[in-house]
């Protein structure tokens, strides 16, 4: 079965690729989602201060290949499946960010928290909704 994603716009941040956290929770790091006028509409009621989970394409990650379904994650020693860890590498190249918004201006959300490079493709963005128990 094929599934085809479009990108709805893209990250835009000034930092350099090789200062980006590998992971929105280890992030102060600014930017802006930068969302293609066609998509503009279905941000209206982002706000300032709440916190959004964005799905993008880890676009320069390389090619999945079987031998990636276990590797040995940063600053650890053990291999582990790829699904029980955060990398690029993965079957299907999407990623997953729970993003601080700090300001709205029509189809540029500025957030912090930013672990994508500047150029990276969005997928989605949904509301963040914490679990409560």
């Amino acid at each position: 079965m094929d599934i085809c994603f479009h990108s709805i716009g893209h990250v835009r941040t000034a930092t350099a690729d090789s200062a980006i956290p590998h992971h929105w929770s280890a992030s102060d790091i600014e930017g802006t989602l930068d969302i293609h006028p066609r998509y503009r509409e279905g941000a209206r009621d982002i706000q300032a201060g709440q916190k959004i989970v964005v799905l993008f394409h880890f676009d320069r990650s390389p090619p999945f290949s079987d031998d990636l379904l276990t590797q040995i994650p940063r600053q650890r020693r053990h291999r582990k499946g790829v699904f029980s860890i955060c990398t690029p590498k993965r079957p299907n190249a999407i990623g997953m960010s729970v993003l601080s918004v700090l300001s709205v201006d029509g189809g540029r959300i500025r957030v912090k928290g930013v672990d994508m490079f500047d150029g990276t493709p969005i997928f989605d963005i949904k509301p963040y909704v914490a679990a409560e128990y």
